[in-house]
């Protein structure tokens, strides 16, 4: 079960819709063996395309980098489907390779609907989960 505070599944949304056509793409870091996704890092879509994303190479380096300094692991890596439902393509489970992460998908094809979906991707198995979206985490 992924369990996100609503501001973070705001700022998914928000960059989603303002990078539709195109699809959007980012991590949720969080405190490694936490699960719990607290520094929202937006990246660019380095295909630009309405059907296809990935991560810019020097930049995803330097997020991961970022991330090792501060004991921080992808607790979500999250994008957004442009004019289909918010399920992983064959391409998305080719691709996932941390098997801790919950995969998050937004879906844009609907201009006032937008499905949220996190999904768990282990050898190239898909297992849709839960969603437990919270005001703030327990301190």
């Amino acid at each position: 079960m992924l369990t996100i505070e609503r501001a973070l599944v705001e700022k998914i949304i928000a960059h989603a819709r303002a990078d539709h056509p195109d699809e959007a793409c980012g991590i949720i870091a969080g405190p490694i063996g936490s699960d719990r996704p607290v520094r929202y890092v937006a990246m660019v879509n380095a295909e630009r395309s309405p059907t296809f994303y990935r991560f810019d190479s020097q930049e995803q380096l330097t997020v991961w980098r970022e991330m090792d300094d501060r004991d921080e692991e992808p607790v979500v890596i999250y994008h957004s489907h442009t004019a289909t439902e918010a399920y992983p393509s064959r391409t998305d489970i080719t691709y996932a390779s941390e098997p801790n992460a919950h995969y998050v998908l937004v879906s844009t094809r609907e201009e006032d609907d937008t499905e949220f979906r996190s999904f768990r991707i282990v050898d190239g198995e898909v297992t849709e989960e839960e969603v437990t979206i919270v005001d703030a985490f327990e301190a």
